[in-house]
């Protein structure tokens, strides 16, 4: 199956970047049959989408964070191969009943947070349930009673695909139900999905899966769900190359839910596939944005070689993100690999401040006597 053409004629091209709210889903969310299962803490609504005939439940949710949305853009290109004429299209509608929450946090998702509007990580509230959003989840999961279940994320560009050197595109994990991280049944059929997803993955962005860690935490919904029997599967959109605003990688969570699902439905999802799955290698935090090497400083008036490195941050201002870059680290930089590199070759540092880096200032600053950085990036 050539996954790239599929996505190219069936992506939801009017959901691009990175602020991706309810005002940009509900117009095609008005295309299909959903339904409001609940409301946020301001009163918004959360959507539900419900769609197949087939006897294996997969139940996704997505935007649990308000500010990863790449999984949500994903969702919306996979709704549109759903209603499309594609013979895969017949074929998953047959073989599955699909039930969506693409936007568990709309108010976070407006905010651009993390957190809901009452401060709360909607990841860490399974078990007290807290939040109307959070009821809102777990209702839907007890009524709908899913095979399985897919906790769509996005992660930081801070992750590595173990030590290879290379970033972490997409990362998976087979949530634990317990605190010794045993393997039963029902992980080990996440498990037989994330090994097939990630074979296919290898087509497309080899060394770039990474695998998270499995410590257990019971606050978690993904530990949640696993350890009421459910096989749950964690995705983490991560970063590509100058791929900031993550199209790229929503086409990778696209390629990786449907080659997923052919896989449970073509294959005895009971085969032992938690040797490949544990091939994966675990992320390791161990990218910067930029790292500026060779850096000369004056510093108590010695002359002093370093490195430095600065970090992105999303901000929303006048309604737009913008990546905002702000020293966050000075020193050997030991282990750690950059998405932008700079060898400033013993170049004088000097900024409009007191001439030395300082963590938590803006990476506006002079390599030598000519060349500017503004915003991390050479001028």
């Amino acid at each position: 199956m050539d996954y790239i053409e599929l996505h190219k004629d069936y992506k939801a091209n009017s959901l691009f970047g990175r602020y991706i709210t309810l005002k940009n889903i509900e117009p095609l969310l008005s295309k299909f049959q959903t339904e409001v299962a609940g409301k946020s803490v301001l009163g918004n609504p959360i959507y539900k989408y419900e769609i197949g005939a087939g006897k294996t439940k997969v139940f996704m949710w997505s935007q649990m964070h308000g500010n990863e949305s790449t999984t949500t853009k994903a969702l919306f290109d996979f709704f549109n191969v759903l209603h499309s004429q594609e013979e895969l299209a017949a074929k998953l509608l047959q073989e599955f009943t699909f039930c969506f929450l693409p936007m568990v946090n709309p108010d976070g998702a407006e905010m651009y947070t993390r957190e809901n509007a009452n401060k709360v990580d909607l990841n860490r509230d399974s078990l007290n349930l807290s939040e109307p959003e959070s009821k809102v989840l777990r209702q839907t999961f007890d009524k709908f009673q899913p095979n399985f279940c897919y906790n769509l994320h996005d992660q930081r560009t801070i992750f590595s695909a173990g030590e290879n050197g290379k970033v972490a595109t997409v990362s998976f994990l087979a949530p634990s139900f317990n605190e010794d991280r045993s393997i039963n049944n029902v992980r080990a059929k996440a498990m037989n999905v994330i090994a097939a997803m990630n074979n296919e993955l290898q087509h497309h962005i080899p060394h770039q899966v990474g695998r998270f860690d499995d410590a257990f935490n019971i606050n978690c919904i993904g530990d949640q769900f696993t350890s009421l029997g459910v096989p749950t599967i964690l995705f983490e959109a991560g970063h590509f190359p100058e791929d900031y605003y993550r199209e790229y990688t929503r086409k990778m969570i696209f390629i990786a839910l449907i080659s997923g699902l052919k896989h449970i439905y073509e294959n005895d999802i009971v085969s032992n596939e938690i040797d490949n799955y544990l091939l994966i290698p675990q992320n390791n935090t161990s990218f910067f944005d930029f790292i500026y090497k060779n850096v000369k400083i004056y510093y108590d008036d010695k002359e002093i070689i370093t490195n430095f490195a600065a970090q992105y941050k999303e901000e929303l201002i006048d309604g737009e993100i913008q990546f905002n870059a702000y020293i966050a680290e000075i020193g050997e930089l030991k282990g750690k690999q950059a998405h932008h590199l700079y060898n400033a070759h013993k170049m004088i540092y000097s900024d409009d401040l007191d001439s030395i880096p300082n963590c938590g200032q803006k990476a506006n600053f002079y390599l030598g006597k000519h060349i500017k950085f503004v915003n991390g990036l050479k001028n």
